[in-house]
């Protein structure tokens, strides 16, 4: 059997702003933007590196989804991004304003801090062990 995670879902308010966060303050990849509909835009982002797993960014549509933008998770960390150079990629978080919500810390996985996306979808940035 071989499987591996393709995408994840993250739903937005909306699709260019989300494309300006993650390409410009992240530094991720735009590996898709087509159009589906008029209000659906199939939309992938990655971070730079070997790793195939992109996410999707999901326009929410309608009152439902909207409530969930930004709190996919009820507050705890969502996304773990894993970095090759935790002082280089923290300093870009804080060079673009990135709302930090747990400053860096040694343990015993690696070195982490904890920020929010635009919509306060938390990640961990890691350098691992």
């Amino acid at each position: 059997m071989n499987q591996k995670l393709a995408h994840i879902s993250v739903l937005v308010h909306d699709y260019d702003d989300a494309i300006e966060f993650y390409t410009q303050k992240l530094n991720f990849d735009l590996v898709a933007d087509e159009r589906l509909s008029e209000t659906k835009r199939w939309v992938l982002v990655k971070p730079k590196g070997e790793g195939e797993c992109s996410i999707l960014l999901a326009k929410a549509d309608g009152q439902n989804q909207k409530t969930f933008v930004g709190n996919q998770t009820g507050g705890r960390v969502f996304l773990f991004l894993t970095s090759d150079n935790f002082d280089r990629d923290f300093m870009n978080l804080k060079r673009h304003n990135i709302k930090i919500v747990r400053e860096p810390s040694d343990e015993s996985y690696g070195r982490v801090a904890v920020f929010e996306d635009l919509y306060g979808n938390k990640w961990d940035l890691i350098e691992p062990k």
